[in-house]
């Protein structure tokens, strides 16, 4: 494919990505305004990965079945974007509604189960077009296109609150009210969503199953292997072991980052703003400077992307990423200056890049021949969702255990990095 042809099949993943950053950023600062316990705000973060494990592998499965005159993955593309637009306008509102504290957290906590499925639903359809339509020597090009573009959604969607606060936009609010530079920017984030995905239905057309099974290698036994069982058991049963290596791999980068966006605004408001009030407007403030601590992690991730082509060994590049973000994530214990954090933050922008990119190249290589790619991919997921289900779970009692302060966490978080770059050793590359 051309340049241009692998940037169309990826391009409306900047838009999803810009709902997904908004939400990564923002649902920890949003459930304690509303008034929840720091101890209590891993939990709020289970509905997420839940959904996508949920959600995902039901996708792949449905769509590798799926043949109509929109295609094969689109359909599910299209269908979840619109309900997460439709989503995104009611969460950042859940205090807005004049309902008592617990009922506005029922109401949000509704409403980010149905983001989370919808984004879920958008995303996994652009791994499995990629898996669909690009040859094995150009996968590794497509996916750090998609990882730029990736990158791309997230700077904006973090940045958002901040540059609206900038412009004038409200960024205090009573007390158990979201503050509008937030309501506005999920607003915005929705529309940029809509367009996105249209322009990439608009501009990419799935190939019909006989033409599918020709560019796959006339996969006789390929299309053979997709009409037979689905059953995720036995998939999982007949995986290669590469799909349980770098999913080892996936635990412990998952389960580090699920304590970033947990724990980051609560760290960077005690160290750099001495507050852990939420209805101060310091507390406020540090929302906002923590879309930007993102946002330079995106920045830090489009840099690095853009170098791990070239590095020739992927195990290496891979690990050497994971350490980098592990530095990062220890140093932001030991800061207490907000600008100083964009150089961790970067650090940490490695990792991710690495992240983002890497799994899905060496797991879709290891997958050529076997079929059912997309419930292959859905089912791979798992190991996105599964790592920060658990890191959700356990969180209150880990925060318990460092002290109940909240930076302890990102040490917690670098540990699991350094234990990711030693199991990535495991994966053996064709």
């Amino acid at each position: 494919m051309t340049f241009w042809g692998l940037w169309n099949l990826s391009f409306g993943f900047f838009g999803v990505q810009i709902a997904y950053a908004l939400q990564s950023a923002n649902i920890s600062r949003i459930f304690a305004t509303l008034g929840a316990d720091p101890h209590s705000l891993s939990y709020f973060w289970i509905l997420p990965p839940l959904m996508g494990i949920i959600v995902q592998p039901i996708v792949g499965t449905c769509s590798d079945k799926t043949w109509c005159r929109f295609g094969r993955r689109i359909p599910y593309l299209f269908i979840g974007a619109a309900v997460a637009v439709l989503v995104m306008c009611l969460l950042p509102n859940s205090g807005s509604f004049g309902m008592t504290v617990s009922t506005a957290m029922v109401f949000g906590l509704i409403a980010l189960m149905f983001l989370d499925t919808s984004i879920n639903m958008a995303m996994q359809p652009f791994k499995m077009l990629v898996g669909d339509m690009v040859n094995e020597k150009q996968k590794g090009l497509a996916y750090s296109i998609q990882s730029f573009l990736c990158n791309a959604g997230s700077l904006v969607g973090y940045v958002f609150p901040f540059l609206l606060a900038l412009l004038g936009i409200a960024n205090t609010a009573p007390k158990g009210v979201i503050p509008d530079s937030v309501i506005y920017s999920f607003y915005v984030g929705a529309a940029i969503l809509i367009l996105c995905v249209i322009y990439t239905v608009w501009k990419v057309k799935e190939w019909p199953p006989k033409e599918y099974a020709e560019y796959n290698g006339a996969s006789k036994e390929v299309a053979e292997k997709e009409e037979g069982s689905s059953n995720w058991y036995v998939l999982l049963k007949n995986a290669p072991a590469t799909f349980w290596k770098v999913g080892l791999v996936q635990f412990f980068c998952w389960f580090a980052f699920m304590y970033m966006w947990t724990y980051t605004n609560g760290t960077v408001a005690a160290n750099c703003w001495g507050t852990t009030d939420v209805a101060s407007a310091g507390y406020q403030e540090a929302g906002n400077w923590v879309g930007v601590l993102f946002a330079v992690q995106a920045i830090g991730s489009v840099i690095w992307a853009a170098v791990l082509p070239h590095i020739p060994s992927r195990k290496f590049a891979y690990a050497f990423s994971l350490i980098l973000g592990g530095i990062g994530f220890a140093a932001c214990t030991f800061i207490d200056n907000q600008f100083v954090l964009f150089i961790p933050f970067l650090l940490i922008g490695c990792a991710w890049a690495a992240i983002l990119s890497m799994p899905f190249t060496f797991v879709t290589n290891a997958l050529q021949g076997y079929g059912h790619m997309g419930a292959y991919l859905g089912l791979f997921n798992g190991t996105i969702c599964v790592p920060q289900i658990v890191a959700a779970a356990i969180g209150g009692s880990l925060l318990a255990l460092v002290g109940s302060v909240q930076s302890h966490m990102m040490i917690v978080a670098s540990i699991s990095l350094v234990l990711g770059a030693v199991a990535v050793n495991f994966i053996k590359e064709k």
